[in-house]
C-alpha cells in the first residue's frame, strides 16, 4: 500500500524534522508533550516557512523547465515572491549574503576591492525574463531558477544552526516594518511585476504570527490588543488596495506603519527583551524612520575618538568660515558651500581659484553625514578625507593643510580653542576633523514631511501629498532615493550608500551624453563609468542647479528627464544605465505634484 504523501519534502528537510523531533523526544519525553518556548517556536516556524518556499521555488523551476505558459509562471513567481516574504525578516538576519542571492537587486554587484563583478540572480532576475516573456531567454531562466532552489536549500541546510535570541526576533521585527515602508511598498524588490502591496501584507502577516508565540497578553492585554489592532489595520489598507499606483503610502506609513513599528518597540520593551545598545546608523532604539533622532550624523566616523563635541563642532564652524585653509587666503569652505542656499553656490559647476569652473556640482552639505561615501564620485569614505581633499584641490581651496596648521599654531585663540577640543592640539587630523564635526552637525530630519509623518498637527497641500505617493510609488523615485533619508543610502541597514549611472546629458538641449566618467575615474571598473552618488533631494528647492555638471536649473527639467527614462529613453547608447530606459508615464499634474512634494521636503 502507498505511503500517503503529506508534502513535498527535500532530504535536508526531513534531516531537519527528525533531528528536532528526536531532540524533543529526547528531552520531554514520551508521556507529555514538549513545551516550547517562543524562541523554539520562532525557530520552528522558520523552519516549516522555509519549507513552504522551497517547495514554492520547486515549482517555479519544474514550471520554467517545462516551458509552462507565462500566465502559469507568473503565477507560480507570485506564490513564492509571498513564499519568501514570509521568512525574509530572518534570512536577512542571519544570513544576508545568501538572501541577497535570492532576493537582490537585478544589476550587477561591484567589488572594488577584488576588482570583480557579480552578476544578479534569483527572484528579481527570474521576473526580468517574464515581464516580458522572451523564449530566446529560456537558457537563462533555466538557469537562475536551479540557483534560486540551490539558494533556498542553502537557508535550510544552516536553519538548525542559527543562534537566535529573543531581541533578534524583535529587532529584526522591527526591521521588517521598515523594508516594508522603504523597500516594500515602493516596488524596490517587484520593479516588474508590481506585486510590491499584497507581499507587503503577507511579510506583516508573517510578523503578526511570530508575534503570537510570545505571551504579551498576560504581560499587558491592552497593549496586546492594540498592537493586533494595528496589524490588522495596516494589513487591510494593504489588502484593500485597488492597485500599486493608487495605493496611499502617506496615509499607511502615517497612520499604520509608524505606529506598528512603535508598538513592537514597546511589546519587547513589555517583555523585558532588551534592546540592542550596539552602535548604528538607523538607531536600534528607533520608533519610527521618522523619529528626529533616528539617524546618527556621527555613525560614519573612522574611530569613536573622531565623534562630534560641542566644542568641536564650533571649532569646525569657524573654520569653515575662515580663509586660512585656501591657497589665497580669499576663499573659504562656504564660499562654494553658502549657508543661505543650503549650503550650495547656485553655480553650475563651481566657480575655480583663479579663474574658470571646477570639474562638478557644488553638492548640499546639509546631510552629508548620512550616507556612507563622499564626493559624488564616491572616492571618499570619512567627511574629514573630503575636507583634506578638497583643501588641498588645486582648483577648490589651491591650499595647504601642513601651511595653514603652522599659521593656526601661531594664533593664540586657535591654540586655545584646539586645546579645548583634542588632547593633541592643533594637527592637520584635528583641522580636518573639526571639520567634518561641524559637516555632521548639519543634519536634520525635521521638515514638514517629516512632522506629518510622526502624526503631528502638520498639513500637507493635495498636491505635496500626492507628489509623496508619486515619489514612493508611480515615479519609482525612492528605488533610488530611499525613504526617509531620500539619498541613496539603502535600508533597512542604511550602511551602503550606492551609485546609479542616470545618463545625464551635456546641455539642457538632452543631444549629447556628459563626457564624465564619475566612479569610473577611481574605480577602473566598465560597471561604474558614468556613475555618480545618489544624493539627498531633502532641500532640494533651493539648490539648483542640479544633476553633477549642473545641466538642468528647475526641478521639473530634472523630472521630465527621469520621466523619458533617462539618458537611454533619450536615445544614448548606455548599456550599463541602472536607472531604468522606459518612460514613467507621468502626465503633467503628476509632475507638478512631485515638484510640490520637493519643495515640501
Amino acid at each position: 500500500m502507498p505511503v500517503p504523501r503529506l508534502t513535498r519534502l527535500s532530504p535536508w528537510w526531513l534531516i531537519c524534522a527528525v533531528s528536532a523531533v528526536g531532540l524533543m523526544l529526547g528531552v520531554y519525553g514520551l508521556s507529555k508533550p514538549p513545551v516550547l518556548t517562543p524562541l523554539q517556536q520562532v525557530h520552528q516556524q522558520y523552519v516549516a516557512d522555509l519549507a513552504r518556499l522551497d517547495s514554492a521555488v520547486q515549482q517555479l523551476k519544474q514550471g520554467i523547465d517545462s516551458r509552462q505558459s507565462e500566465a502559469t509562471l507568473r503565477q507560480r513567481l507570485f506564490t513564492a515572491r509571498l513564499a519568501w516574504k514570509r521568512v525574509e525578516f530572518l534570512a536577512e538576519l542571519y544570513n544576508p549574503e545568501t538572501a541577497k542571492s535570492i532576493n537582490g537587486a537585478n544589476l550587477p554587484e561591484v567589488d572594488e576591492v577584488d576588482k570583480k563583478v557579480e552578476q544578479p540572480e534569483g527572484l528579481q532576475v527570474i521576473e526580468a525574463g517574464l515581464f516580458p516573456h522572451d523564449p530566446a531567454n529560456q537558457a537563462e531562466l533555466v538557469q537562475q531558477a536551479a540557483m534560486l532552489v540551490s539558494n533556498v536549500g542553502r537557508l535550510g541546510k544552516v536553519a538548525a544552526t542559527n543562534e537566535m535570541t529573543d531581541s533578534h526576533v524583535f529587532d529584526a521585527m522591527r526591521l521588517d516594518v521598515f523594508r516594508v515602508i522603504s523597500l516594500g511598498i515602493t516596488g524596490f524588490d517587484a520593479p516588474l511585476a508590481h506585486t510590491s502591496i499584497p507581499e507587503a501584507a503577507e511579510a506583516l502577516e508573517s510578523l503578526r504570527r511570530h508575534l503570537t508565540f510570545y505571551d504579551l497578553r498576560n504581560r499587558d492585554e491592552a497593549l496586546s490588543l492594540q498592537l493586533d489592532r494595528a496589524f490588522t489595520d495596516a494589513i487591510a489598507q494593504l489588502r484593500q488596495s485597488p492597485d500599486f499606483n493608487q495605493f496611499d503610502r502617506l496615509t499607511f506609513i502615517a497612520k499604520r506603519a509608524n505606529p506598528l513599528s512603535s508598538l513592537l518597540l514597546d511589546a519587547q520593551q513589555s517583555l523585558d527583551i532588551p534592546v540592542f545598545r550596539e552602535n548604528r546608523l538607523l538607531s536600534p532604539s528607533a520608533r519610527t524612520l521618522n523619529d528626529p533622532d533616528a539617524f546618527d550624523p556621527a555613525y560614519f566616523v573612522s574611530s569613536t575618538d573622531d565623534r562630534p563635541t560641542t566644542e568641536r563642532v564650533e571649532l569646525g564652524k569657524l573654520l569653515f568660515f575662515d580663509p586660512v585653509l585656501s591657497g589665497n587666503g580669499q576663499r573659504t569652505c562656504a564660499t562654494c558651500h553658502q549657508p543661505d542656499r543650503a549650503f550650495t553656490d547656485g553655480e553650475t559647476k563651481s566657480l575655480a581659484v583663479g579663474s574658470g569652473s571646477a570639474a562638478r556640482n557644488a553638492p548640499t552639505l546639509l546631510n552629508a553625514a548620512l550616507q556612507a561615501s563622499q564626493f559624488m564620485d564616491s572616492r571618499v569614505v570619512y567627511l574629514e578625507d573630503q575636507a583634506g581633499d578638497v583643501i588641498a584641490n588645486k582648483t577648490e581651496m589651491h591650499g595647504s593643510l601642513t601651511t595653514a596648521v603652522q599659521t593656526m599654531q601661531q594664533q593664540a585663540h586657535y591654540r586655545q580653542l584646539f586645546a579645548k577640543a583634542y588632547s593633541a592640539g592643533v594637527t592637520e587630523q584635528t583641522v580636518k576633523n573639526a571639520l567634518a564635526s561641524y559637516v555632521r552637525s548639519l543634519s536634520e530630519m525635521d521638515s514638514r514631511v517629516d512632522k506629518h509623518l510622526r502624526g503631528q498637527a502638520v498639513a500637507l497641500t493635495p498636491a505635496e501629498q500626492q507628489g509623496f505617493n508619486l515619489f514612493m510609488g508611480k515615479g519609482q523615485c525612492a528605488t533610488c532615493h530611499f525613504f526617509p533619508l531620500f539619498n541613496g543610502t539603502v535600508p533597512p541597514a542604511y550602511a551602503k550608500t550606492e551609485s546609479e549611472v542616470l545618463g545625464t546629458p551635456a546641455t539642457a538641449a538632452n543631444k549629447t551624453l556628459d563626457t564624465d566618467l564619475g566612479r569610473f575615474r577611481t574605480t577602473d571598473m566598465a560597471e561604474h563609468r558614468y556613475a555618480f552618488k545618489t544624493p539627498t533631494v531633502r532641500h532640494s528647492a533651493r539648490t539648483a542647479p542640479y544633476m553633477h555638471n549642473g545641466v538642468y536649473r528647475t526641478l521639473e527639467e530634472v523630472i521630465d528627464f527621469y520621466n523619458r527614462g533617462g539618458g537611454q529613453g533619450l536615445g544614448f547608447n548606455l548599456p550599463n544605465q541602472t536607472l531604468p530606459p522606459y518612460s514613467l508615464h507621468l502626465t503633467r499634474s503628476e509632475q507638478a505634484a512631485l515638484v510640490a512634494f520637493l519643495k515640501a521636503l
